[in-house]
């Protein structure tokens, strides 16, 4: 259509005087070859365009007023043209979309007056935010304890200022998306915006200089057509990788806004970056020399998601308070020697912090329920295409110059995570077993490359608590040696299955309620600490250490805590909602208390004092407050009672308790990623395992070996037996051919079982090699007495011998 100029002296344009006219095919044609060869463009006339500015006609931004007037003229004509060519054009440029839709009537600033002006104000309004969101900090504080009634801070952030006006932007677009040749126009626009955006934010720093840069992204992001295959192809790779591109405070002001948001919009922004990471991975074949680590479009969509997930976290229910104090972590006595090698620990301090969630100032663990489950954030095509050594590699060494999905954890399942943790668990045992032989040659000491532990049956507690009290109070770092068990008097050797027996005879004597170290719920099948216990830290610390090695060996626990265990050694304390499943009984009281529209003080009558009973059944009061039996419980102060008693039940009457708990739990993993990756519902799943078990993925997993394979009679016959167990037998099986009674982070179909045939048939039972998850199953010569002799196996099954 040319530029509208019949003066026009440009070869290319088709208002040249000389030009051809071409059918829409050939134009398609001559243009893409003009595209190709960067062919010179000249400037829009105004006869092009109906008279819309206040000077020459020519449209420099836009406003909800302008679109629907250029609109009404279109609809007017009955052709769109000229409003397809104003929208190509202006969101085609940085600088028109910058200045687009914005909140003031105002002219907006072009001269570099102008925006000193303007950027002062905005300086003058940031002050005034400043000032007042400190005194809503202060006022918070004062009110901490009402706050903690509930378990939850609100969100604290004052409203995101922006000059752009969202809703006239959601406006336009639910206006002109209807369209189908608008939607194209968009989609052009964005394709031609992003690289110039791209070399705008990597050599000029354009957010420092405007910070209504940042309009391009507020703007682009309320497209509701982002997530169609047009774009994905088209236009969203680049795009995404020019907002991971933006300054560190420009993410952070985008992600509050973000927060903001209605729940609709967020879950649109995630699904789109969701489908553009799914498109990218199943349109490409990766591999060992092809990771996926180094699509840029996988890792720049990852990076915006990473936006998305943190303005989730902030417009949930957060409790930024409540913070367990953080205890200084133990130093090895063998750092010296390390940094002589020049192997320095590089996290001795601790897991590394994510920059955005430090400028946010907020955690992951700090949302009680996000807008969004977590679950939703995880994409499955991108764990199942994922390299984790390599990725885990890039995470520990070369995170500068490559990316590292753990630096997404929330876009990784449990099962991905755990597989990263186990290699970091590798890794520093194979270092602890070099730095311990490069001692050794240095300083003339017996070689000891392993934690070895020799104990006996009847006397567990005890050896093992010596012997472990004693390593943590020498050289902790010892801790992360790779475990070896033995029991006196028995042949076994500990590939893994002896170090499983140990870790459950260990619990079972911990865990006995005649030794009075924890109190178990009948109704919620649930153990807590026991506050008036009598046994010495030193028991809490091996419990600590037990739960740690699990993790650090690789081994699942049969452990039965409720989640604010998890959150506390995370390192949150626990507030009145975490009553919920740790004492139910007491936090629907509570409830029912704060719920209650009668008059509390003279119907309860109760004070801030409250009554237990100790390990003998001997009555023992607390005061919650100073003379808390002289202050009744009213409507005002009820909140604080249930945020008091919450803080008492969960912290302060089992503080000596779980401090040496959760002492012996860092000895094992303060070096470990195991903060930054985990969630407290993950390290559950982690210690416990799944106790939902799918043998039928168990049975498609399973190898077989020594002549057995899955179409033989005998293997048949097995899978019909034990899938025709209960509940009980099926755990009684785990427990005797793997040596745990759960399944493993991802389920039963993670878990490798080898069946492999011991001799033909016979009367003696099967056997296992609980190390390798190994069934030895002689060839019986009929189901029943395969049936027999397998129960017979996993229920008489103790001990280890050599066979």
């Amino acid at each position: 259509e040319g530029c509208g100029n019949g003066a026009c002296t440009n070869e290319f344009c088709a208002s040249c005087l000389g030009f051809q006219p071409l059918d829409h095919n050939a134009a398609a044609i001559r243009a893409l070859e003009l595209y190709k060869m960067n062919a010179k463009l000249c400037g829009r006339h105004s006869a092009a365009f109906p008279d819309n500015s206040k000077s020459n006609g020519e449209v420099h931004y836009l406003t909800e007023e302008k679109v629907y007037e250029i609109l009404s003229i279109c609809e007017g004509k009955k052709d769109y043209s000229p409003l397809i060519r104003v929208i190509g054009r202006i969101f085609s440029n940085a600088d028109g979309l910058v200045q687009s839709f914005r909140k003031d009537k105002e002219q907006h600033p072009n001269t570099k007056e102008q925006r000193k002006t303007h950027q002062a104000k905005d300086e003058d309004k940031d002050e005034d935010d400043k000032e007042r969101t400190t005194a809503m900090e202060q006022e918070s504080e004062a009110s901490a304890s009402v706050e903690g009634a509930t378990g939850a801070t609100e969100n604290r952030l004052g409203p995101v200022e922006v000059s752009v006006d969202i809703e006239a932007v959601r406006r336009v677009y639910d206006r002109l998306l209807s369209n189908e040749k608008m939607e194209s126009a968009f989609l052009n626009a964005l394709v031609y915006l992003t690289p110039n955006v791209e070399l705008d934010l990597t050599y000029l720093d354009v957010y420092d200089t405007n910070p209504d840069y940042l309009n391009i992204f507020i703007i682009v992001m309320e497209n509701s057509s982002l997530h169609s295959p047009e774009y994905l192809e088209m236009a969203m790779p680049l795009f995404c990788k020019c907002m991971s591109k933006l300054p560190l405070p420009a993410l952070a002001k985008l992600t509050r806004l973000w927060s903001q948001y209605s729940v609709e919009h967020i879950r649109r922004m995630m699904e789109t970056f969701q489908q553009l990471i799914t498109y990218t991975v199943i349109s490409n074949e990766y591999d060992s020399d092809s990771l996926v680590n180094d699509d840029e479009c996988v890792v720049a969509a990852a990076k915006c998601l990473k936006l998305v997930f943190y303005a989730n976290v902030l417009g949930g229910d957060l409790d930024t308070g409540h913070n367990e104090e953080e205890e200084p972590a133990s130093e090895s006595s063998e750092l010296t020697l390390q940094e002589l090698l020049g192997e320095e620990r590089s996290n001795k301090k601790g897991p590394r912090v994510d920059p955005l969630e430090k400028e946010l100032g907020v955690r992951t663990l700090d949302c009680r329920r996000p807008l969004i489950p977590f679950e939703e954030f995880v994409n499955e095509p991108l764990n199942d295409v994922l390299e984790m050594d390599k990725d885990f590699t890039f995470f520990k060494v070369d995170s500068e110059s490559k990316f590292s999905f753990q630096s997404c954890p929330f876009i990784l399942n449990a099962c991905t995570k755990s597989l990263g943790l186990y290699y970091d668990n590798r890794i520093s045992m194979y270092s602890e077993r070099r730095i311990t032989a490069l001692y050794s040659l240095v300083q003339g000491q017996q070689l000891n490359p392993y934690l070895r532990l020799k104990v006996r049956r009847d006397h567990i507690i005890d050896d093992a608590l010596v012997r472990l009290e004693m390593i943590a109070m020498e050289n902790p770092a010892d801790l992360r040696k790779q475990l070896f068990v033995e029991f006196e008097g028995e042949q076994g050797v500990d590939e893994g299955g002896v170090s499983k027996e140990f870790f459950q005879l260990v619990l079972e004597e911990m865990f006995n309620p005649d030794i009075g170290m924890f109190t178990y719920d009948d109704s919620t099948k649930l153990f807590w600490y026991n506050p008036s216990s009598l046994e010495n830290e030193a028991q809490f610390t091996l419990i600590g250490i037990v739960l740690g090695l699990a993790i650090y060996n690789n081994c699942i626990l049969d452990v039965h805590f409720p989640m604010v265990v998890y959150r506390k050694l995370m390192g949150k304390k626990g507030t009145y909602l975490d009553l919920t499943d740790s004492h139910p009984v007491l936090y629907q009281s509570l409830r029912e208390l704060l719920d209650y529209e009668g008059d509390v003080e003279e119907d309860m009558m109760i004070t801030f004092q409250i009554s237990q009973t100790d390990l003998f059944g001997d009555p023992i009061t607390y005061d919650l407050k100073e003379n808390g039996d002289k202050i009744p419980v009213n409507a005002d102060n009820r909140k604080e009672f249930v945020s008091l008693y919450g803080d008492y039940i969960l912290n302060k009457s089992v503080e000596r308790q779980f401090k040496a708990f959760r002492r012996g739990f860092q000895m094992v993993t303060n070096e470990s990623p195991l903060k930054c990756l985990f969630r407290p519902e993950e390290v559950e799943l982690l210690i416990c395992g799944s106790r939902n078990l799918d043998f039928q993925a168990l049975e498609e997993t399973t190898e077989y070996d020594g002549g057995y394979s899955k179409d033989c009679r005998i293997i048949k016959d097995f899978w019909e037996t034990v899938h025709s167990f209960g509940e009980e037998d099926k755990r009684l099986f785990l427990q005797f051919t793997t040596g745990t009674d759960r399944a493993p982070v991802g389920g039963l179909g993670k878990l490798k079982m080898i069946i492999a045939k011991n001799g033909p048939d016979t009367d003696r039972l099967p056997t296992s090699h609980t190390c390798f998850n190994a069934l030895l199953l002689p060839e019986y010569d009929s189901k029943e007495k395969l049936k027999e002799r397998l129960l017979k196996a996993i229920t008489y099954a103790k001990g280890f011998g050599m066979l």
